[in-house]
């Protein structure tokens, strides 16, 4: 492996300087879905799915049959990125300022374009929708996706219902025709197609198979009649999103053998936590699913395939791995260039994947479900080893014999038990010493890289609770109080905008509006406006104090003043009538 102290290189320099070495070097796909459990496929056993494309590649694609995510969506994410765990880098909540990931961390795209690749990135990013957190500062060249967490999430274009949305591309909107994931494999295959001649890393990052479950109606009809009515209706929606994904899965492959590719380049199929839908059906085998500290809510599939590498055939790998061991594991694999700045959590899975009977400790890893404001020691955790799970610190079990976790062997095996108690405290003690329970990841305004900037409820920290997260929360006047981390990154004038609803909605802070048209493909339509009794607007932030009457009609709620340089808590306010006071929804903040 070799290593370098200048990570950040744009990739048309390196492609420059290193000529056709570069071009050696393999493309990397890695298709990651959102919220498909470990029995969401037909390969792994469940009964009803339709998926004979994936069936096949996995078939034929090295698996990692005891591969761990976080239990959450963006902590998943990160811990790919970054090759640390979620607690350690900001991304443990997918709300509340905490599925950012901080700046200073180095991501896997980021050593990608040291390396000469050309990078992109479709679909869901949720690791931070402002400047500088967006994939486009984060060593990504081309870029399609959606806001937040989800497609219709606060952050996202207003009303998107995966339908002809409206998606960032290279942080501008653009109008898209289609269903979301036909959009962003099709903008992927283009991609392929435009870089076929360069190393390429194409991050295929879905929203599909999350809720709201919406999906096109030949995908509906699939799971309709026969065996298929004894299924939740939910559940059948959720199927036909995964068939959907399993169709544009034959298309990418189909692609790369077209252009000649698929012999050097790295295909990987995998999900980002367990199971939300389908946990009340095949679940092969797992207790838990999404959210969850046992082994359904992170034991994910995860298939990878690369002929020249030697990488088919068909084989199952059991040890024990995680998701930030990805990022170390292209490092080595591809004798990439790169310095780690901070200690990684993660190890090369190399001599797994390419020796026959490799020396590999028996690994202590950790896993938990925060979801909370800050870091809470003992939170729904589990320490796994290759034999044991000890869960919560009372509940251990012998997952070779026992992998539904349904026989607590805690007291037959309290040595066991100490030993992973033990790890335990060392590995929390571990971001103690980090800091990382005491820093914030700062949005920054004012910066020629993105003025205005547009935030949302969705990234604020919390005071008591926040169900404005959603763009829901906006039409129904949920409540929530809190406040924003920001960074103004130079002295100057500043226009701070307080609204309800975003710019591109054309909506009044107290206007009033039915839900959208339901139609066959929704499962959930975007609820209408409820309340209308919006009165003043208060804003603090800096030497700024001030509050406004509302008049009738208004849109929004503009505050000028002189901002000094630095890093500040921003509270923004909507009070009503009742004098209940509801944090903005949107806030813009322009420099002038």
């Amino acid at each position: 492996m070799k290593f370098s102290n200048h990570w950040k290189v744009a990739a048309a320099s390196v492609l420059l300087a290193c000529g056709s070495a570069v071009a050696e070097k393999p493309n990397v796909v890695f298709v990651i879905t959102d919220d498909q459990g470990m029995g969401d496929l037909g390969c792994t056993g469940n009964p009803y799915l339709k998926t004979p494309n994936l069936d096949k590649f996995h078939d034929g694609a090295i698996r990692f049959t005891n591969y761990h995510v976080g239990t959450t969506c963006a902590p998943s994410r990160s811990m790919i990125m970054s090759g640390r765990h979620c607690n350690r880098v900001n991304v443990y909540h997918t709300i509340n300022g905490r599925s950012i990931l901080f700046e200073d961390e180095v991501t896997l795209a980021d050593v990608f374009a040291q390396n000469g690749y050309v990078n992109a990135m479709y679909g869901k990013w949720h690791l931070g929708d402002n400047y500088p957190y967006r994939p486009e500062d984060r060593g990504f060249h081309e870029v399609v996706r959606h806001g937040a967490g989800g497609i219709g999430q606060g952050p996202d274009y207003w009303w998107n219902d995966y339908f002809d949305d409206t998606y960032w591309h290279n942080g501008e909107l653009q109008k898209y025709e289609g269903y979301c994931t036909d959009v962003f494999f099709g903008e992927a295959l283009k991609f392929i197609e435009t870089n076929k001649d360069k190393p390429f890393f194409c991050y295929l990052s879905l929203n599909a198979p999350h809720s709201p479950y919406n999906l096109p109606k030949e995908y509906y009809d699939m799971y309709q009649g026969g065996k298929f009515e004894e299924l939740h209706p939910r559940l059948r929606r959720f199927y036909g999103m995964i068939s959907n994904i399993d169709d544009n899965f034959k298309q990418l492959e189909a692609k790369l053998d077209e252009l000649g590719l698929t012999e050097n380049t790295i295909l990987i199929f995998t999900t980002d936590n367990g199971t939300s839908a389908g946990r009340s059906t095949w679940n092969a085998g797992l207790k838990g699913s999404k959210g969850s500290q046992y082994d359904g809510g992170h034991r994910v599939p995860f298939f990878i395939q690369w002929p020249k590498g030697k990488l088919t055939g068909g084989k199952d790998l059991d040890q024990l791995v995680a998701a930030y061991d990805l990022l170390p594991t292209f490092v080595d694999l591809l004798d990439l260039n790169f310095e780690p700045k901070k200690p990684l959590d993660g190890k090369s899975l190399k001599p797994l994947l390419t020796q026959e009977n490799p020396a590999w400790e028996n690994r202590m890893l950790y896993i938990d479900t925060q979801r909370e404001q800050n870091l809470i020691k003992y939170k729904k955790y589990a320490v796994m080893d290759d034999t044991w799970r000890l869960v919560d610190g009372k509940n251990l079990y012998n997952i070779s014999e026992d992998l539904g976790q349904n026989k607590n062997v805690f007291d037959q095996h309290p040595e066991v038990a100490k030993r992973l108690a033990e790890g335990y405290e060392k590995w929390w003690q571990s971001f103690l010493d980090d800091g990382v329970a005491e820093r914030y990841a700062y949005i920054k305004v004012g910066s020629p890289y993105e003025n205005p900037t547009k935030i949302h409820a969705h990234d604020q920290i919390v005071g008591r609770y926040n169900d404005s997260w959603h763009q829901n929360g906006a039409s129904e006047g949920a409540q929530s109080t809190g406040k924003w981390k920001i960074e103004f990154v130079e002295d100057g004038e500043y226009s701070i905008a307080l609204r309800r609803f975003p710019r591109e909605s054309g909506l009044a802070i107290n206007a009033t509006f039915p839900g959208q048209e339901p139609r066959i493909e929704l499962d959930k339509t975007a609820t209408g406006s409820v309340k209308d009794d919006f009165t003043e607007a208060m804003l603090y932030v800096a030497n700024i104090s001030k509050t406004q009457k509302i008049k009738e009609g208004q849109d929004e709620v503009v505050f000028k003043g002189k901002i000094p340089a630095g890093k500040y808590d921003l509270e923004a306010q909507l009070i009503d009538s009742g004098n209940r006071v509801h944090s903005a929804y949107y806030v813009y903040i322009e420099k002038l």
